[in-house]
This record gives structure tokens, sequence and C-alpha cells, in this order.
């Protein structure tokens, strides 16, 4: 049994050793692994998951999904004549792959984040799942030659929110897509547990009294607030239900911060927030398009052959034609995660620095940018503002205030994030656990707890 962090930034598996949980290294990736893959064409990806897969699951697969796996082969061969392979690659593999060639392949960030979306084809819900499956089944194969034997049951951790636009039913469908690929290949019992109820829960094995706790996790993708009441008498009850006294959630996290950390620090050397030659200012949808990675409709919308028209014409009647130049190489070479991960990089570097120089001369000669840590917390005054509020509404909903703060999370790391809650809470201690484990920790507890 094991606890899995399937998160939107990062994955990560844990064991209980003694009383005491692990994070299990994971081959070459280390302890956590990218939550990203790169496949040479998006149409093999199912090829490679049935080669993966447990071999009583291949008949049915196969029956399932023929004819999507005989245009897999189909592309298979084409690649193979080109002398490409057709192989899958995950974590900061499948980022150097893509940042060799962003114009080439299929390149997938984050795909949590997609998964309660509205508006989902079946076919797009279907794709989905098979990138997740096989991003579990790397972890699940990783995790068993670490462990040296199978693994059949995990906890999954979740947010309270995937999206929030439609409620329990873009929960469901999240949950949905999560359960099929984890049984697909090979769990054969999955349970679920909230992020920040898990987290909470190691935070709770250093506890010597009964403490109210707002536990805020602000993953990759989602915020989770939740406001449980710990300590030792607490951990030992198989019900928690009555202890959870509150839950806010809501989709803004480390992704969020940095989109919009590239749309106002970067995109103006794109364009942004320049003139036409009328005087007027610059449309700005197509920049907001261009940096949205989190969001499927809004990356079509910016790769669209009708957006490369409107972008040849704003170039056209631009006061600075050449930043709008820019703008027009991010779509026609499909470079929109490289322009995400450069004010990523750089929000990573503010922990310890207050500038970052930023290099894009793969985009443009010469082009190169400085940022300093207050343009980043001015770039996400609306992110920190939404955090602001799911705090307030668990402790509303909750109806009495925290005794501690306990943070997690990798933004919590952030030197912005820690002024901002210490100002929200002058008066309260607050807590940074391990930026990563705390949640994958908590899992592994909860997994002892329910398969023991």
């Amino acid at each position: 049994m094991i606890g899995f962090d399937y998160g939107t930034s990062n994955c990560a598996v844990g064991v209980m050793d003694g009383n005491r949980p692990m994070i299990l290294p994971l081959g070459k990736h280390g302890r956590y692994i990218a939550s990203s893959l790169y496949a040479p064409s998006r149409e093999v990806i199912v090829n490679w998951l049935h080669r993966q897969l447990p071999a009583a699951e291949q008949h049915h697969f196969a029956q399932q999904r023929r004819l999507q796996l005989q245009k897999g082969q189909a592309e298979l061969n084409e690649l193979a004549l080109d002398g490409i392979s057709g192989e899958l690659f995950f974590g900061r593999d499948a980022l150097n792959s893509y940042l060799q060639e962003p114009d080439e392949g299929y390149y997938i960030k984050s795909p949590k984040s997609f998964l309660g979306a509205s508006g989902l084809l079946p076919a797009q819900i279907e794709l989905f799942e098979d990138i997740v499956a096989a991003m579990m089944s790397n972890v699940k194969t990783l995790t068993e030659a670490s462990l040296g034997r199978a693994v059949t049951q995990t906890v999954i951790g979740r947010p309270v929110n995937f999206q929030g636009l439609r409620g329990e039913e873009s929960n469901d469908q999240a949950l949905a897509i999560l359960t099929r690929a984890a049984k697909r290949v090979g769990f054969k019992e999955v349970e679920f547990q909230f992020e920040p109820v898990a987290a909470g829960f190691e935070y709770e094995a250093s506890l010597n009294k009964e403490t109210r706790v707002l536990v805020v996790d602000i993953g990759g993708g989602t915020t989770d607030c939740s406001m449980i009441l710990m300590g030792p008498q607490q951990a030992q009850r198989e019900d928690r239900s009555r202890d959870l006294l509150s839950h806010s959630g809501e989709r803004v996290g480390g992704n969020d911060f940095d989109i919009a950390f590239a749309l106002k620090g970067i995109m103006p050397a794109f364009g942004l927030n320049s003139l036409l030659a009328s005087g007027k200012t610059m449309p700005a949808n197509s920049y907001w398009q261009a940096v949205a990675i989190n969001d499927i409709h809004q990356q079509t919308g910016f790769y669209s052959a009708a957006n490369r028209r409107l972008l040849q014409q704003l170039e056209r009647d631009a006061a600075e034609p050449a930043l709008v130049s820019r703008l027009l190489r991010v779509q026609k070479h499909k470079l929109s995660y490289r322009v995400v991960n450069a004010a990523e990089q750089s929000k990573i570097a503010f922990t310890e620095q207050t500038r970052q120089r930023i290099e894009l001369c793969d985009i443009d000669n010469n082009l190169s940018l400085e940022l300093s840590r207050d343009d980043f917390a001015q770039a996400c005054q609306r992110e920190l503002g939404r955090i602001t509020s799911l705090m307030q509404s668990a402790i509303t909903e909750a109806g009495t205030q925290p005794e501690v703060v306990f943070v997690t999370g990798g933004t919590a790391k952030s030197p912005v994030l820690k002024r901002f809650l210490q100002r929200a809470f002058p008066h309260t201690p607050i807590v940074v656990g391990d930026h990563f484990g705390s949640v994958t920790a908590g899992l592994t507890r909860w997994a002892r707890r329910i398969y023991c």
C-alpha cells in the first residue's frame, strides 16, 4: 500500500517505515517527478500505454480501443521510417524533449488541471485518461522497482474542488478519470483523501494537545483550505468527520502564479500594453491565450489558424511590429510552455534572490529581461486575493478562528507568500510544512489506517 500524491506540479509516493512515512526515490527523478509527459505524437500514447498494461488488461483494452491502436501503430510506423523512437518521456525528461523541438511532438504539463474542465468531449476525456494512466503506470513501475514488490493498494490525494465551474459534477468527472486510470494500470484498491486533510494529518503527528488548525495547501493547480481539530486524541479516531470543521477550495495555485507572472512580467516584451499605429492599445486577448497553459479552450484558440491571421494583422497595424513578431513566433512554434516555464523558474529563483534575468534568445536574438521579486508580487495580487478569500471562507464556515495556520505546497516557499500570510494573520502562528512532502506523508499515514 502506498500514499500517492498525483499532483499538478509533481508526483510523489510514500510508504510507512515503522511509524514514520517515507517518500520513495523514483529512479533518476529522485523523490519527486514533475507532472509532465512528452510523446513524439499524441496518437502513440495509447499504444505505449497498451504495452505497459498488465496482461489481463491488454486484451480487453485492445478490444475497446482497436481503432485508436491501429491509428497509433500507423503513426509509429511513420516515426520509425524517420528514425524517431515511439517512447514516451516523463518529468524533467519530458520538458527537455519539448524544449529541444517545441513545434514537434506532443507535450503536456499538469494534466490534472484539465480533469474537471467543462465541455470536454468524450474523445478528450479518453485522451486525458490515457495520459493520466501513462503517468501513473510510469510512477507505479518506478515505485515497484524501488520497493522490489508489487503494489496494488493506494490512497490518492484530491483537491477539495478540481475546477469549481460545475461543482460536484466537475469533481465526479475528475475522480472518475483518476479511478479508471489507476485501476487500468494495476491498482486493485483505490481510495481518495482531501489533500489539505492529508497534509494536516502529517502535521498532527507533531502536536501534544488539541489544536484548531487552518491547513492551507497551495498546490500547482488548486488551493485548498481545511479547518481541522487536531491532537493526539483526535489522531486515534477511525472516523474524523466531526474533526473536519470546514473546507474551501478553488482552482488557483502555483500554475496560476506562473501564468500571471508570464503575462504581466514577460508578455510586455511581446507587445502587451503596446500601441497600435492608430494610437489605440494593443488587444490583450491573444496574450492571455498564449500563457493560459491550464485552459485547453484558450490554448486551442491561441493556436488556431484564425488567431494566426489576427496576429499577422496586428503585426501590420502595430506601432512596434517587432514586438508582435515575437508573439507570432510563440504561436508558430508552440512556445507557450517555454514562456511560462521561464516565469516559473524565475519564481523559484526569487526564493533566494530579489532579482532574476530571463533569457529568451531562442525566441528572439538578444531578448533578455530583468525582473524582481516585487514585480512578481505585483503580478500576482489577484491570485493572492483569491487565496485570502478561500482562507476566510473556511474560517467563516467553521465559525471559529484558527490557533495555528499550517501551510504546505510548493508555492509556500515563496517569500512573497510568506509576507502575505504574515500580514493576513499577524497574531496567529504560521507553520510552513515540507513544501512538497506533507501531502504525500499524510496520504501514506491514511493508507496504513484504512488498509491495515
